[in-house]
């Protein structure tokens, strides 16, 4: 009878911490992110930073959220978080009704601006003169919907990340690309033998924001805490100017006047 009730005990805590699920109820978030998305999500030395991850470490910091940061590719991101293999996505995500059908997001820390990259001879200067190019983007992007939206006579070329995107670009295997605006000047600047320049940037008012599975009210309510504490004393502001510093500062990321 008391290895019957011990494993009938047992058994039910078992069930409790499967109901449970990831890494939040073990003390410690999984974050989806990118290891090759400059200025935005990447691995440096082996350590993952960015502007959104390094926004992301603050805001935990803040909530005192212990955070393990894990490699994905952008185009399974949402669904892994949303199945809950991670409990945040982190990856400049652009909040758009379609992602929101699958995730819910934190409030938005930052806004979507897009940025057309070719080679020189091209003949690419700006959106209008992408029919009949070899265009490349990232699956399941904000790039990748708004070259079909934009660009429909452009022959899109899909890839799983942004390094295979550059390499393609490099080599000539596609005549332009389309990457975050911030991403495409780090490229062209970090890569001046393949005379890469961004041809035309492309503001939009999308917002970014935290991914979180459906229904993560507890975590999306800290994370929105979190975010509103970094902005208001600053911290958005210095993250912001370490990896971007020549983008402008939209006013309601500004620290708030004590």
């Amino acid at each position: 009878m008391k290895k019957s009730l011990a494993a009938a005990v047992s058994a039910a805590l078992l069930a409790v911490l499967a109901a449970c699920g990831g890494g939040e109820s073990a003390g410690t978030l999984r974050v989806g992110t990118l290891s090759d998305s400059k200025p935005n999500a990447y691995q440096e030395n082996g350590v993952f930073t960015g502007f959104d991850n390094e926004l992301l470490k603050a805001i935990a910091a803040n909530q005192n959220l212990k955070l393990e940061f894990v490699s994905t590719e952008f185009a399974t991101l949402l669904s892994q978080v949303a199945t809950g293999r991670f409990d945040i996505g982190s990856s400049a995500i652009s909040q758009t009704d379609e992602r929101r059908k699958t995730v819910d997001f934190s409030l938005p820390y930052n806004y979507q601006s897009l940025g057309i990259e070719a080679r020189e001879g091209t003949g690419i200067t700006d959106e209008n003169s992408l029919a009949g190019k070899r265009i490349g983007v990232v699956q399941g992007t904000v790039s990748d919907s708004w070259l079909a939206a934009n660009a429909p006579a452009a022959q899109a070329v899909r890839f799983p990340q942004d390094a295979a995107t550059l390499a393609a670009l490099k080599t000539g295997a596609i005549d332009g690309a389309i990457f975050d605006q911030a991403t495409a000047e780090d490229y062209a600047a970090k890569n001046p033998d393949a005379k890469l320049k961004v041809v035309k940037a492309i503001t939009t008012t999308i917002p970014h924001g935290f991914a979180v599975k459906k229904g993560n009210a507890e975590l999306a309510g800290k994370i929105n805490a979190g975010l509103k504490a970094v902005i208001a004393d600053g911290t958005w502001e210095r993250v912001h100017q370490r990896f971007e510093p020549n983008a402008p500062v939209p006013v309601e990321f500004k620290a708030r006047k004590q």
